[in-house]
This record gives structure tokens, sequence and C-alpha cells, in this order.
């Protein structure tokens, strides 16, 4: 069976799908699995062993300039990506329209949300198969029942497996994930900086990312002082991916990265302050996630009505401490 699967966006979006792809593959003798999905997050997409090929999708730059998509021939060419082979089923994960649209384009039969569980409940109108999954479980667990019931096994006693391992252990470190796209999401430098600290006393080293001036900032102000700590130069999810891989743990603000950490199964810890993580949270066999304790979280909100003048490190995730945070890791059995 030749499976297209829709999923073009965020890359917690595309590391949520892991668990529905393996389930598939274990479930489906001779599936093969074409992906379309955003070009940025096609790295990620490729990571699971089941994937035969991407499709990629520039989707965000042909909505920026449409007539220049057509005029250089562009969008043809992802539309002829599509197009170019029949599939036995096209499965629509996102639930936008404009993922909706793109399933569209490919060659088979239409499945996907219905109108109550989809995200935009319009897009349901372009499948041909429509599933009730309502949106009261994890997105993760959501998208194994929608693969289920389109490709027609049942999850009875099949364990949810993102289909990603960690790395082989060299010398230990850890993995600091601080940027995000909220100001309200990012932890305080100061806790940065005293959990690296507490690293450096057990002697285990911390690597940083950082993308653009701002987390190359943070990520400066962290390691300033700290011999432990060391700042990776710029690099692409191909890059980034195996040093989360071999991390014995990771410490996260509530970002893409750490879902791809969460997935590989690196003791993952994930810090969440106005976002609710039932839904969209980490999902692996190795994760804890500490929340804000205020009355006002999760508000959902990049700004905070408590302190709206906080840069960084609103109140409900200052409230969070190193030693807290030291004490998770070391619960979940990394290097510290």
């Amino acid at each position: 069976m030749k499976l297209l699967l829709v999923k073009l966006s965020s890359l917690g979006d595309v590391v949520h799908t892991f668990p529905a792809l393996t389930d598939a593959a274990a479930c489906v003798p001779g599936l093969t699995v074409d992906w379309a999905v955003e070009e940025a997050f096609a790295p990620v997409a490729r990571l699971h062993p089941a994937v035969r090929r991407t499709i990629t999708v520039p989707l965000r730059r042909l909505s920026r300039r449409p007539l220049a998509a057509v005029s250089n021939g562009e969008a043809m060419r992802v539309r002829a990506a599509l197009a170019a082979e029949p599939y036995d089923l096209v499965i629509d994960g996102q639930g936008l329209m404009k993922s909706a649209a793109v399933a569209a384009l490919a060659r088979g039969p239409r499945h996907g949300f219905d109108r109550v569980s989809a995200r935009e409940g319009l897009a349901s109108l372009l499948y041909g198969t429509r599933h009730h999954v309502p949106e009261v479980e994890h997105m993760a667990v959501r998208l194994r029942k929608l693969f289920a019931a389109a490709l027609g096994y049942g999850l009875d006693d099949l364990p949810a497996d993102t289909g990603l391992r960690p790395a082989p252990g060299g010398v230990p470190y850890l993995v600091f994930l601080h940027g995000t796209t909220w100001p309200t999401k990012t932890w305080t430098l100061d806790g940065w900086r005293a959990l690296a600290a507490l690293a450096g006393k057990a002697g285990v080293a911390v690597r940083l990312f950082a993308h653009g001036a701002e987390e190359r900032a943070r990520a400066e102000a962290i390691a300033a002082g700290q011999d432990n700590v060391r700042l990776l130069p710029p690099q692409g999810l191909e890059g980034i991916a195996p040093e989360i891989a071999g991390a014995a743990g990771v410490v996260t603000v509530d970002t893409g990265l750490g879902h791809l950490a969460a997935a590989y199964g690196v003791p993952t810890v994930g810090l969440y302050g106005p976002t609710n993580p039932v839904l969209t949270g980490l999902f692996g066999p190795c994760v804890t996630e500490l929340k804000a304790r205020r009355d006002c979280a999760p508000c959902e909100k990049a700004r905070c009505r408590i302190a709206p003048e906080t840069i960084e490190g609103p109140p409900c995730l200052a409230d969070i401490s190193a030693a807290e945070v030291w004490q998770a890791l070391g619960r979940l059995g990394p290097a510290a």
C-alpha cells in the first residue's frame, strides 16, 4: 500500500505524527509512506524510518509571493510532485484549509478529521472520508487514532512508539533548549545559569544552540564564566538532531526541539508557563513537565498581563527553580 501523509508544520506537529507512522508500518504489510511537509521541517520528517521520501511544500514562500511562484514554475513543480503517482490513501493529519488543499492535489482517496475534530472545520469538506477524533487527548494520541481508523487496524495493546532511539552515549552532556517564539515561554537567565552551575558541580557538560541574534545573546550570557557550557555553531536540523539524540538529558521550554528530544527517548524536562501541555506537550517514554503553579496559568498569551514589561522569564516560569529542574532531571536518570 502507498500512503501520502500531509502534515506540513510545525516541528512539534511533525514529531507528534511519528507514533502514528510507527503503528501504520507495524500493522500494514508492505506500507510505503511519502510525506508532504513544509521544506523547513523535511529533515525532521525524514528521521522516521517508515518514510520513503518527502515532498517539500514551500507554502510560506508560495503564500508570500504567489505570482512569483507561478511565474517561476515553483507552484507547478509542487503540484506535479504531489500528483506524480497515485496513492492508495491520502491522510491529512493537520486539519487545516492549507493542508486539505495540498492533499486535494494528490491522486488518491482522502481521509482526515471530521468537521468537529479538525482545527478548521471547513477543511473536512475536502476529504472523502472523515473520522471523529475529538480534541480531548494529546495530538499524538489523536493522530494514532486517525491513522488506525483510516488504515483499518486496532490500537489495543499496541504501545506508542515514536520510531526514534537515543544515540549510543559517549561522554555525557546535557542540552538546554532555551529559545522559543513567545517571550512568555522563556525561562529566566538566572535560572539557566544556576542550572548550568549545578551541572558544572556534577562534572556534566552543557551544550547550547542559538538561532538568530537574540538567542545567541542569551546563550552567550548563560555560558559566560562557566567552563562546562559550550555554544554550538549555527547549524540546520540535520546537525541539531544528532546532538539531541546523543544527550544524556535535555531541559526545554515550550519549543519544537523539545518535542524532538522527547521522541528520541532522551530524558527530557519541559518547562511550561503560559501554554497547556495536556494536548500538545512532550510525548515520549522519558519525559516530565514542570508546570506553572499560578492561578493565571496557562493563559495562552504571548504577553504577560501581570508583568507586561517582562522581556524574558514571566513570573509563572520564574517560580520554577534550578534546583527543582535538576531534581527532575535526576529522577529521569540522565548523567545528573
